[in-house]
């Protein structure tokens, strides 16, 4: 009898967003401690965001608050624009990716429902997902409306 094999390579917790898209884990390009105290700003001294090639597809991970952000734009090499309106302290930890994924699996580690837009672009709202499931989906965003789901991963 066949069975279906998930193997990947990369894993990310997702932070659920109902504006920001999954980031792309393989477009990684800065981590840092920053100041989100100042709304719709990231400051790091120190950086060189300006030639550090940081684009305005980037998605920013403020990994202390939880909470994801678009940049909107490279201000200068201190700061970057974030939407939506910062929520965080003058000392809080952040990754940086240049893109968004094309498309990943889920794995879910706390039961509930979980609403995703798919790869396809459409948005589905799967109920009642057990806790330790795989989901093999095509998805690009996890909404933090409509998601009681917990513990959520992004596979590639």
């Amino acid at each position: 009898m066949a069975y279906q094999k998930l193997q990947v390579s990369q894993g990310l917790a997702v932070l659920p967003s109902d504006l920001v898209l999954i980031p792309d884990p393989a477009v990684e390009i800065l981590t840092g401690t920053a100041d989100f105290s100042v709304a719709s700003t990231l400051t790091d001294v120190g950086t060189t965001f300006l030639s550090d090639g940081i684009s305005n597809t980037a998605i920013l991970y403020n990994t202390t608050v939880p909470r994801a952000y678009d940049v909107t734009a490279v201000t200068d090499d201190l700061n970057l624009a974030l939407s939506p309106a910062t929520t965080g302290g003058a000392t809080d930890t952040y990754v940086l990716y240049n893109a968004p994924t094309s498309g990943c699996v889920l794995y879910v580690g706390g039961a509930g429902d979980i609403k995703v837009k798919m790869a396809g672009g459409n948005t589905v709202t799967f109920k009642t997902v057990a806790a330790g499931s795989f989901f093999p989906i095509n998805v690009i965003q996890v909404f933090r409306t409509g998601t009681t789901a917990t513990d959520i991963v992004a596979l590639w």
